[in-house]
């Protein structure tokens, strides 16, 4: 259920009220078409919601997989009438939403109902994603950030990603977290983490690295290092640019035409 792909769609909303330079939405003509994305994961119980959340503090455009993936399987949907059909009522609640600490300890340990489960919401979790890809291209955003928590055991993504993030912490410390927050058994909590890529083997893939092992104000340090990197992108600043010359060069172009036609 956590697994997600980018998808298809785009709904304009209107700019966020406190924007930050570095995540946000710019106004200069061509640079809509610089914006890039940037992948940020984890592990089960590494602290990625805690470095979503000063993203979004700092004006970020946030796209939650994970969300989405929950909006997805609401009832009356096409991800949730498959779902039921190939899993049964028991996975769902009184209410006909689907159970989802039921249908995780299935495909937790049932690789192969983890796979049926993935490409009967991958489609629709798709479509969603790039829906709000397109919105911020739209806003003109500078980029996006992804927060997608399988994405380097996909490894589907990661090519149109300029820059891929790893929120990591200690195996001890990502085991203690689980327990706790989850009420798992160490067998459990162990079991979970396996089903998953080790955080030291996602260190390979990642190219910027965020160690939640510690204080929270250290975590935090390390965000606001990471968005000054991305404010300060070299590739957008070069876009720009380039932009910047093309628009002047048309400005030029119309000018003499005007002469031309006045004189």
């Amino acid at each position: 259920m956590r697994e997600a792909l980018i998808g298809w769609q785009a709904v304009p909303l209107p700019p966020p009220a406190n924007r930050r330079a570095g995540c946000c939405a710019t106004h200069e003509a061509g640079q809509r078409s610089t914006m890039f994305l940037v992948g940020l994961s984890g592990g089960i119980a590494s602290g990625k919601s805690t470095v979503v959340a000063v993203l979004r503090e700092l004006g970020c455009a946030v796209i939650d997989a994970d969300v989405i993936a929950r909006q997805v399987v609401q009832p009356h949907l096409k991800a949730h009438q498959q779902i039921v059909q190939h899993f049964g009522t028991e996975i769902l609640l009184e209410n006909g939403e689907i159970n989802r600490e039921a249908l995780g300890t299935i495909i937790f340990s049932q690789p192969e109902k983890r796979q049926l489960l993935n490409s009967i919401t991958h489609p629709e979790i798709q479509k969603e994603m790039l829906k709000q890809i397109l919105k911020y291209f739209v806003l003109g955003y500078r980029y996006v950030i992804l927060d997608i928590p399988l994405l380097f055991e996909t490894n589907r993504l990661t090519k149109f990603m300029k820059y891929t993030v790893l929120v990591y912490c200690s195996p001890r410390a990502q085991l203690s977290r689980l327990m706790q927050r989850n009420g798992l058994s160490q067998e459990e909590a162990e079991a979970r983490i396996r089903s998953q890529l080790p955080l030291d083997e996602k260190r390979r893939f990642a190219t910027h690295i965020i160690d939640n092992s510690g204080e929270r104000e250290s975590t935090r340090r390390q965000v606001l290092r990471l968005h000054s990197h991305l404010e300060d992108s070299l590739d957008f600043l070069w876009a720009r640019l380039a932009a910047g010359t093309v628009v002047a060069g048309l400005g030029g172009l119309m000018y003499l035409l005007l002469r031309h036609f006045s004189s």
